[in-house]
């Protein structure tokens, strides 16, 4: 569901909201108050509607987005605790966060290194979409530490996410950003708890609605795990990638060697030949990528 302001007075509220601060709604979803054309929307695998889909831990899920212009597109989870991660960007996502016009991406796409696996804490997730015509800077609210492909993320829940997050988009054209969410619930193996209903964004500065009794969550675990996918073991390879490019190829098996440890000490590009050399204790490896058509060969040397 879109978190923009229906108004059929279009001309009223132009003239009585232009240059309006980002709003917070009682659901703490960032709402941009002037309308525009951009939409984005995010679903899960198991669709969206009145009420969440339920995943119990283990089950992989993926999400989908879609904008109708082209923008970028940042992808946050809030767990039942509070706990934010950055899903959209990431280390290992192939293509990064730019979506083209009235497109839809999977995350993970297929073909990439990583499955986003489910974890406890038990209850309702949230996913909130945030699609801004040009980049948004992120610095003050999540940074890449060590080579977790999760970012780690400066605030704590929804309310401080919303709030941190209106600063991010406040320097840029208002009518060139929206948001929008999806909700999930983490449940049982047992099934014994019926899944909670998919909370209806509530008016500004009204009361946040009652969820129930929440299921009583796990005490350090995250909602969201990831799994990276090894590298193939044979040394040499030759593969494909249709609509990709010669960098995030590159990207994406680089971030493979550093999921299992390694360092990149240097790289360099030559035409459309890249080159980077890594290392892992007195382990070596060389990563070559050379485009030649639309066909990519990547070819791994360890040593």
């Amino acid at each position: 569901m879109n978190a923009f302001l229906s108004v059929t007075a279009l001309g009223l509220l132009l003239a009585s909201t232009a240059g309006a601060a980002p709003k917070i709604s009682a659901q703490s979803i960032i709402v941009n108050p002037l309308p525009t054309s951009l939409s984005v929307k995010v679903w899960t695998d198991r669709g969206s509607g009145h009420q969440a889909p339920s995943y119990v831990p283990g089950d992989h899920i993926r999400l989908y987005t879609s904008v109708n212009q082209d923008a970028y597109v940042y992808l946050f989870n809030v767990d039942p605790q509070g706990k934010v991660d950055l899903i959209l960007p990431n280390r290992y996502q192939n293509g990064g966060n730019f979506l083209k016009a009235n497109t839809t991406r999977a995350f993970p796409s297929p073909g990439d290194p990583f499955t986003f696996t489910i974890a406890a804490p038990y209850g309702l997730n949230k996913v909130l979409a945030l699609a801004s015509r040009t980049p948004l800077n992120l610095d003050q609210i999540a940074s890449f530490k060590s080579q977790n492909s999760f970012a780690t993320v400066n605030v704590q829940g929804q309310q401080q996410l919303a709030q941190a997050l209106s600063i991010v988009v406040n320097p840029v054209e208002q009518s060139s950003w929206i948001s929008s969410t999806a909700f999930y619930n983490v449940v049982p193996r047992s099934g014994s708890a019926a899944p909670l209903q998919t909370p209806v964004p509530a008016p500004l500065g009204a009361a946040a609605p009652q969820r129930g009794t929440p299921i009583q969550p796990a005490p350090t675990a995250r909602a969201l795990s990831v799994t990276v996918q090894p590298l193939p073991s044979i040394p040499d390879w030759t593969t494909t990638l249709d609509g990709g490019s010669l960098s995030s190829l590159y990207a994406d098996y680089a971030a493979r060697l550093r999921a299992e440890g390694y360092t990149q000490t240097s790289s360099r590009q030559t035409g459309n030949h890249i080159r980077g050399e890594f290392r892992r204790g007195d382990s070596r490896a060389t990563l070559e990528v050379k485009q030649k058509g639309k066909r990519f060969e990547v070819k791994l040397t360890r040593r």
